[in-house]
């Protein structure tokens, strides 16, 4: 069979639940961390007090500042607020992840029944995933959840004490210097809030993927093929553009898209003579390329220059191919996805 509108819809507002809960997670924890700052600045700014009291042209050391009581005070604060920071974390993105997962499944199931014959799912066997199923996704998520937020608080202390703990030249504005100083400061400990906001859009949505995956192996009698949906609008990255309507294995874990992407996988089922139905008339199949190409060159050249930047627009102009705008990379630190390909590795045209 074929994905209609109406099968496109029901991913796209699986998908569109599943980020709207990682969206409150988010801003949740955003919250937490501007709370857990407004009470350890002061502790900072009294820690640096010290510094308004230096003549200009002063020198102090690194080895004076690791020395200074005040600071390794706030110092010691500040770990402790990260540890219970990172336990907010893990709890508050573990906790959704068993309802991610089992509306995931339900959006699956969804799809699949929307482009078979009425009875069909029954008749080959459809199912959903079972209890034991959903408990090793959501294990093996929250383990990975749990690793991350350990070393979370350790990386932030550190980044935080490299700012702190280093020599430091008095100028003419001795205020000027511990402002900046604290500045600094503060950045890296926001930057912590960045790493767990990053472990939350990650795990939460990838856990998404993989119900869709457990699916797709529950399923694997139906599924033809899994297929790259990106939405067709200005916010969209030139990658998923070129990935929009690319088919996968039914099993595929993916897709495979930045931390803020927004697009999902669609699954097609397998025709219905494949799947033993005769006389069954089949919709047209859906071609998302082709819908892509006429959005696109309804565009002003101002407008696709916007979007892809100029190289890349130059380059689909001159005859290049959209998939090549997108580049699969590895990166330890997260996962596997796919990002814009630089315009200097492009390949020629014409």
């Amino acid at each position: 069979m074929t994905e209609t509108p109406q099968v496109v819809q029901i991913a796209r507002q699986g998908r569109a639940h599943t980020v709207e809960i990682t969206d409150q997670v988010t801003l949740d924890l955003a919250k937490a961390w501007v709370r857990a700052w407004d009470a350890l600045s002061p502790e900072f700014e009294a820690a640096l007090a010290r510094l308004e009291d230096a003549q200009p042209g002063d020198v102090i050391a690194a080895a004076q500042m690791a020395r200074d009581r005040r600071i390794m005070q706030a110092l010691a604060r500040a770990q402790d607020t990260l540890d219970d920071l990172a336990a907010t974390t893990h709890a508050a993105v573990s906790a959704d992840i068993t309802p991610i997962v089992l509306a995931a499944a339900d959006t699956h199931y969804e799809q699949l029944a929307a482009q078979l014959p009425e009875g069909a799912p029954g008749r080959l066997g459809m199912g959903v995933l079972d209890p034991a199923a959903v408990d090793e996704i959501v294990a093996r998520t929250v383990d990975r959840i749990e690793a991350k937020t350990l070393a979370l608080p350790v990386v932030t202390a550190e980044l935080m004490k490299a700012e702190l703990i280093r020599g430091v030249t008095v100028g003419a504005n001795p205020r000027a210097v511990a402002r900046q100083i604290m500045a600094r400061t503060q950045g890296q400990f926001m930057g912590g809030l960045a790493r767990a906001e990053r472990i939350a859009r990650t795990e939460m949505l990838d856990s998404h993927r993989r119900a869709d995956q457990a699916m797709a192996e529950r399923n694997a009698n139906v599924i033809a093929a899994a297929v790259w949906v990106a939405t067709l609008d200005s916010r969209t990255c030139p990658s998923c553009l070129g990935m929009h309507g690319t088919e996968f294995p039914p099993d595929a874990f993916g897709p495979e898209d930045h931390v803020q992407g927004r697009c999902t996988f669609v699954y097609r089922t397998k025709t219905a003579a494949e799947l033993g139905f005769v006389g069954v008339k089949e919709p047209p199949p859906t071609d998302y390329k082709g819908q892509r190409d006429a959005w696109f060159d309804n565009l002003t050249e101002d407008s696709q220059d916007a979007i892809l930047g100029k190289g890349r627009a130059d380059f689909l102009r001159a005859g290049g191919d959209w998939s090549a705008l997108s580049t699969r990379r590895e990166n330890p630190e997260w996962r596997a996805s796919h990002v814009s390909t630089p315009v200097r590795d492009l390949p020629a045209t014409g």
